[in-house]
């Protein structure tokens, strides 16, 4: 069987952050308040029916995430415990969260060991980085992520 993994975004992709009032100045104060109050892109319950028939169809889930650009490490501990909390509360399901710093490629967070690897994103230049297929999440990603049950 040859494996395959999806990968997504949080900010912009799944959680509305750049909805939340004043995000950017509040990040850059080192708040977490923004990744906490985000509200979900899509009805979460959906999505996680959409991914759970992935998952049974032998797709690996696995959520990379950044932190805030120049963010402390302190700061970046807190962000990744929040957006982890974030995935929780809103039941997206998930097999690995790997939080990286801003800027990372996104390619770093999983092996070579996948025959297939997908992407959702909403940023173009991540996406043009990354080593597979990507879907654009600055559209609607539901009817993408049925295509690859279909």
């Amino acid at each position: 069987m040859k494996k395959k993994v999806l990968c997504f975004d949080m900010d912009g992709t799944i959680a509305n952050l750049y909805e939340v009032e004043n995000w950017f100045e509040l990040l850059r104060n080192e708040n977490t308040r923004p990744y906490e109050i985000a509200q979900p892109l899509y009805d979460m319950l959906e999505l996680a029916i959409i991914i759970n028939l992935l998952q049974m169809n032998g797709w690996k889930i696995v959520v990379i995430t950044w932190g805030a650009k120049g963010a402390s490490d302190t700061y970046n501990k807190q962000v990744a415990k929040v957006k982890k909390a974030w995935l929780e509360k809103y039941n997206f399901p998930f097999d690995d969260f790997c939080f990286q710093e801003y800027g990372t490629l996104k390619n770093m967070a999983i092996s070579n060991s996948y025959d297939r690897q997908v992407l959702v994103d909403d940023n173009e230049e991540v996406r043009n980085a990354w080593n597979g297929e990507t879907i654009d999440a600055t559209k609607d990603i539901l009817m993408e992520l049925e295509k690859l049950y279909t």
